[in-house]
């Protein structure tokens, strides 16, 4: 008898970091979406809260300090094969507002590059729509604001 593996979606955190009129970025360097900008982020670890989750994430892929991390929306993220269409991987994807505290971005982890945006330079960058969504609501909120 063969058992198939066992395949569970992925618990991961981004964090939208804004420093006055800019929204930090990084190009990924692994998939999904590997080449593509996006907002730092990354797996949740056994035993990690999502807040210290993020926190790291941000830290290890780009140097930055945040605070005044806020829930921003809980998502899905499901990334199929471009040539096959079959779904490779799914990732649950809790996002989370902050306010840059410290630090000029520099790429590291899984990042190949990391920098601050004006918000209104992303309206013409190829970016995931969930990504360009997330980015206008967390804009909205209090958190946002320095």
């Amino acid at each position: 008898m063969t058992i198939a593996p066992v395949r569970q979606p992925v618990i991961a955190v981004g964090i939208i970091c804004f420093r006055d009129s800019e929204v930090l970025l990084i190009r990924r360097g692994k998939p999904p979406r590997a080449g593509e900008w996006s907002i730092p982020g990354g797996r949740v670890e056994f035993g990690e809260t999502l807040l210290a989750a993020a926190a790291r994430e941000l830290h290890e892929e780009t140097g930055i300090v945040a605070q005044d991390f806020a829930h921003v929306e809980t998502l899905d993220g499901l990334f199929r094969s471009r040539s096959t269409g079959e779904l490779h991987s799914h990732y649950v994807l809790v996002d989370f507002v902050a306010r840059w505290h410290a630090g000029e971005p520099r790429a590291g982890d899984d990042a190949t590059e990391a920098r601050f945006f004006r918000v209104v330079e992303i309206q013409a960058m190829d970016l995931w729509e969930e990504t360009r969504r997330v980015i206008a609501r967390a804009q909205k909120m209090p958190e946002a604001r320095t």
